[in-house]
């Protein structure tokens, strides 16, 4: 198999397509990527910004170059040495008339060919969300007439400017206009049924991604849905254009494992195939599934592990208390989210499942009140700790029954009076034991139950719980646990050698196109843990210093104290290291930037606002705040603010050098997501898919190639971080073997700073890379960018194995000679060192 040393990953669209890749490859070689890793190149919506609402799977979008361009950046790579991966999509496409297998379902619904290719419920007419009212009350406003498709020339419903085809002979052509009372009629026979989008959480007739509408769910567990979806991608594979895939949202399917099992015999034993998955806390990537790995997330969530100060975790948590005015319970907070999800944005799904496990019950002849199932199965899934559970017809697997079983046995001894023969029930049916006379409905439970724990538990905690809870940003990240734990440096590197021991070659991320924030961003946050009570003065400073800009609403001011808290530390995020309060041009990008995240993340929250019943009245108050906050004529504010958060940058930016040499360096592929090579401070998406400056990027790999470790604007323009990504990539492409199969060995550290570095090494046939990088830097008031190192008594106590060999620093070309330790006394605190062994002593 062809297994990537570093990806490089690569949002087509919005300025990006594949002759612009094209010019990129001279680059990527340079910075040392094997493999360009690229968003999904299918055709898709014409407004698309990402590429995931495919219209057509076996055409490559012609709007970033299509197959004649595809073609020129496939020869590009090859001519350079690199490979490509693709992001694939087999869950779901666009419910979109612009894809013709969608349109050809609404025109002929059960009829059409493709009838089965969508997860549809035909036991009622298709539903289309796409009205902005209900259709009496559109149809009374004028707004859905009978018009030709500009596009075909044939009679459709019109509304505004989309035209939804009729069902044959259920229109006569040469009818005049009708009235509303004929279009009613008209509607009324067809195969499907316009309705308001606010009726979708509860109505809808076909399985959907999440909660978006607009991507209707594929049965591509079916053999003829799976060959018709993958026909171009396996002829990209075969034909060697495509050496490796990322399948996307991998849960969201009905039988993953038999997916991946299929998908792996089309491909090829060659093709490096991960899958996105989140793991929650203590499941690990089921070992039967012919995959390479994740994409990554786990790694991110390790990596606070070593920029975390666990000893003042407890200190900043009661000062975001204290502004809370409450305890917080993350459980209860927790619960509260999943409960909503449950009860109202999956409202429908929710009563699928209710429906399928009523009948089976009174199949089985029981007589449980509906709303007492109800209520226990509202509890089982809310209990879910996982994305979700592996069941098919035959079963769940063991260590998934044991989990159920787990869970079960928590509800019943917990407080919420949840009979146990209801739950035991329902865990007859996800174990696929119940009587054959249901087993059809017992396969389609088991099925939705677990196509639905998935997006309940992200849409609960990555996009409601972490837009409510502030306590540090940093730790609020896509795959992070949402309770609070312990972090220590023991955790990471039980994790590292776990990684090794099951997923050597899985993908090891630090950004992505839905990370929360960008990587160093987050590294800046972190550092919050490090100076809590610093940081909480500051709030409250800055809160006052702005107070004229809060605004009295009648359910409280806008923002609270616990608002303010969030903005500022966003702000204090994705403020640029380079930027000044005196920039003003730079103030009004930021400013761009960080309305779209205040808008997003306050109806994310959905607390006094939601993208589904807007709060105009909030939402300007506190978009009107964030707007004061960056306003050249605050000067007062931005100075103290900028001043403020130096340290936090400077720290924050040690932390950045760290955790992109333990990426380079661990166990897994580095994935490098465009622009971060250098420092990336982005928000939550849009703002993470911004197309980089690429110009820049090459000109400061140009001159980077010997930074100078004491210049400040290496730092703050993060050519040292670039150079670190660069010389590392291109080692691991010289020693393969090391890092796909070397040993992961922890380094224990002794002196004044023992607790301050995290070092490890990998060895394998005789060879070994040795690490040691900064941590915890914060309070060190003498780490700077210019000022000479201070000797202080710190050493890395080296097994036999990696003793007595004089070594090269791969990151700043010193050579040093090392006995049974490293000493680094004399080495400057916020470099990290990176060693190679050129001779054994």
């Amino acid at each position: 198999m062809n297994i990537p040393a570093a990806t490089y990953r690569i949002q087509f669209r919005d300025g990006m397509d594949f002759d612009k890749a094209v010019a990129l490859v001279p680059y990527l070689k340079r910075l040392g990527i094997s493999h360009l890793y690229a968003s999904p190149i299918f055709t898709a919506t014409s407004d698309s910004t990402h590429g995931y609402d495919i219209t057509d799977a076996n055409e490559i979008d012609p709007i970033i170059g299509g197959r004649a361009g595809f073609d020129r950046l496939s020869q590009a790579l090859k001519a350079a040495g690199l490979g490509l991966i693709l992001d694939i999509v087999p869950n779901h496409m666009a419910a979109s008339l612009e894809n013709p297998w969608w349109r050809d379902v609404i025109e002929h619904g059960e009829k059409s060919r493709y009838a089965r290719h969508f997860d549809i419920d035909w036991s009622q007419r298709l539903t289309l969300p796409f009205l902005g009212d209900t259709f009496e009350e559109v149809l009374e406003k004028g707004e859905i007439t009978l018009k030709p498709d500009p596009r075909t020339g044939q009679p459709a419903l019109a509304y505004f400017d989309t035209y939804y085809p009729l069902a044959p002979d259920t229109h006569d052509a040469s009818a005049a206009t009708p009235d509303n009372g004929a279009l009613a009629e008209l509607h009324q026979r067809q195969p499907y049924r316009l309705m308001s989008w606010r009726d979708a959480p509860r109505e809808l007739s076909y399985r959907r991604f999440f909660e978006i509408t607009g991507l209707a769910g594929v049965r591509v567990e079916d053999d003829a849905v799976f060959d018709d979806t993958h026909r171009l991608i396996l002829e990209l594979v075969h034909s060697g254009a495509v050496d490796g895939l990322r399948v996307d949202h991998v849960d969201g399917l009905a039988d993953p494992k038999a997916y991946l099992e299929r998908l792996r015999e089309k491909a090829g034993a060659d093709c490096y195939i991960t899958v996105e998955k989140i793991l929650g806390k203590g499941e690990r990537l089921p070992a039967d599934w012919p995959v390479s790995g994740t994409t990554g997330y786990e790694f991110i969530a390790a990596l606070s592990d070593v920029l975390v100060e666990d000893e003042n975790i407890a200190v900043l948590r009661n000062l975001y208390e204290n502004v809370v005015g409450k305890p917080v319970d993350m459980r209860e907070e927790l619960r509260a989210a999943k409960l909503m999800m449950v009860e109202k944005n999956f409202e429908g799904e929710f009563t699928t499942l209710c429906q399928l496990a009523l009948n089976i019950a009174e199949a089985e002849d029981h007589t449980w009140d509906a709303n007492t199932l109800r209520a226990a199965l509202r509890e089982l899934l809310i209990a879910f700790p996982v994305y979700r559970t592996y069941g098919t017809s035959r079963g769940l697997p063991a260590d998934d029954a044991a989990l159920l079983h787990n869970i079960i046995g928590k509800i019943t001894t917990s407080s919420l009076a949840v009979p146990a023969d209801i739950l035991e029930f329902l865990a007859r049916i996800l174990c696929a034991q119940t009587p054959e006379s249901v087993s059809g409905q017992a396969d389609q439970f088991r099925t939705r139950f677990q196509q639905l724990t998935g997006p309940l538990m992200a849409k609960s905690v990555e996009d409601t719980l972490f837009f409510r809870q502030h306590m540090d940003l940093a730790l609020n990240e896509v795959g992070a646990e949402p309770l609070l734990r312990r972090f220590s440096l023991d955790r990471f590197h039980q994790e590292m050698a776990r990684r090794l021991g099951e997923q050597p070659a899985a993908l090891s991320t630090t950004s992505t196109h839905d990370t929360k924030r960008g990587e160093d961003a987050r590294a800046r946050l972190f550092t919050l843990t490090e100076a809590p009570e610093l940081w909480a003065e500051n709030v409250t400073r800055w809160h006052q210093m702005n107070q004229s800009k809060v605004i009295t609403l009648p359910d409280g001011p806008a923002p609270k104290l616990t608002g303010a808290w969030m903005l500022y530390q966003a702000l204090a995020g994705a403020w640029p290291a380079t930027l000044h309060p005196a920039d003003e041009e730079g103030l009004r990008e930021l400013n761009e930037r960080f309305q779209l995240f205040v808008e997003k993340a306050l109806r994310e929250a959905k607390l006094r606002t939601s993208w589904g019943d807007s709060n105009d009245d909030y939402e300007n108050a506190v978009l009107g705040y964030a707007r004061h906050l960056l306003s050249p004529d605050n000067s007062l504010f931005l100075n103290d603010f900028y001043a403020a958060i130096r340290p936090f940058i400077r720290a924050g930016l040690v932390n950045s050098l760290t955790q992109t040499v333990i990426k380079m360096i661990a166990p897994g592929v580095p994935d490098i997501y465009q622009g971060s090579e250098v420092l990336n401070f982005s928000l939550v998406d849009p703002d993470n898919r911004r197309l980089p400056d690429f110009g820049e990027l090459k000109r400061l790999l140009v001159q980077g190639e010997k930074p100078a470790w004491n210049d400040e604007t290496a730092w703050t323009s993060g050519q040292l971080k670039q150079h670190i990504v660069a010389v590392l990539a291109r080692y691991r492409q010289q020693k393969t073997a090391l890092f796909l199969q070397g040993d992961y060995l922890p380094l224990e550290t002794t002196g004044d700073h023992a607790g301050k570095v995290i070092a490890f090494a990998r060895q394998a046939n005789g060879e070994a890379v040795i690490v040691a990088a900064p941590r915890l830097v914060f309070n060190e008031q003498k780490v700077g960018f210019t000022q000479p190192a201070e000797e202080v008594d710190t050493q890395v106590l080296l097994p036999e194995s990696l003793a007595h060999r004089t070594c090269c620093d791969l990151l700043s070309g010193r050579e040093i000679h090392v006995t049974d330790r490293l000493d680094l006394s004399t080495w400057p605190r916020d470099q990290p060192v990176v060693l190679c062994s050129v001779s054994v002593g």
